[in-house]
C-alpha cells in the first residue's frame, strides 16, 4: 500500500508524466491534487469524513440549511415517536413537480433534494417533501470537506491510507 507525503506525491507525478518542475510547478501540481482529493471525497464514502447533523423539522417547514463545510449529504433520516425512516433522495425537479400538487405539500416527509451549495465553501440547503405535518427529528449524514494536502498539511487521511488512489486520481487530472 502506497502512502504519500506532499513532496513524495509531487515527485511521483513529475516522474510518471515525465515533466519537470519548470512545467509542473508546485502551484500546478497543487491544483491537480486538490481536484483529485475532491473527486475521491465525492465518489468514495469515507467514514473518517462522515459527520451527523440533527435538528427539529418544524410543522410546514420544507427548507433546511446544511451544516457549514458540507461537501455531500449522504442520507437524511427522520424520527417521530420511536418511528424511524430514511427519506429518498430525488432530483430538485422531481421535488418541485411533486409539491406542485397542493395535496402533497404537507404530511410525513418522504423525499429530499439538494438545493444550492454542496461544494464545501458554504452551507447550502436541502428541501424535504412533503413539508412536515408535525415536529419530527431530522438527522442528516454528510461528508465535510477536510483540509487537503498543502505545504502546511503534508499528509492526510487519504494520502496515508489510499495513496495509490490519490496518485491515480492526480494523474488523471494531470493528463486531462
Amino acid at each position: 500500500m502506497a502512502t504519500y507525503t506532499l513532496s513524495q506525491l509531487e515527485s511521483d507525478l513529475r516522474d510518471y508524466t515525465e515533466v519537470d518542475s519548470t512545467i509542473f510547478t508546485g502551484a500546478v501540481l497543487s491544483r491537480f491534487i486538490q481536484n483529485a482529493e475532491t473527486r475521491i471525497l465525492r465518489d468514495v464514502n469515507i467514514d473518517a469524513y462522515r459527520f451527523y447533523f440533527q435538528a427539529t423539522a418544524n410543522d410546514g417547514q420544507a427548507t433546511y440549511n446544511a451544516p457549514s463545510g458540507t461537501l455531500v449529504i449522504r442520507a437524511i433520516k427522520m424520527t417521530n415517536s420511536g418511528d424511524m425512516w430514511y427519506l429518498e433522495k430525488v432530483d430538485q425537479t422531481m421535488l418541485d413537480e411533486y409539491t406542485q400538487d397542493t395535496s402533497n405539500n404537507k404530511g410525513k416527509p418522504l423525499y429530499w433534494a439538494n438545493y444550492d451549495g454542496g461544494d464545501g465553501s458554504g452551507s447550502g440547503y436541502f428541501k424535504i417533501a412533503p413539508a412536515p405535518d408535525a415536529a419530527y427529528t431530522i438527522e442528516a449524514e454528510y461528508l465535510k470537506m477536510p483540509d487537503g494536502l498543502s505545504s502546511g498539511n503534508t499528509t492526510t487521511y487519504i494520502s496515508q491510507r489510499f495513496g495509490n488512489g490519490l496518485l491515480y486520481a492526480s494523474l488523471v487530472e494531470a493528463y486531462g
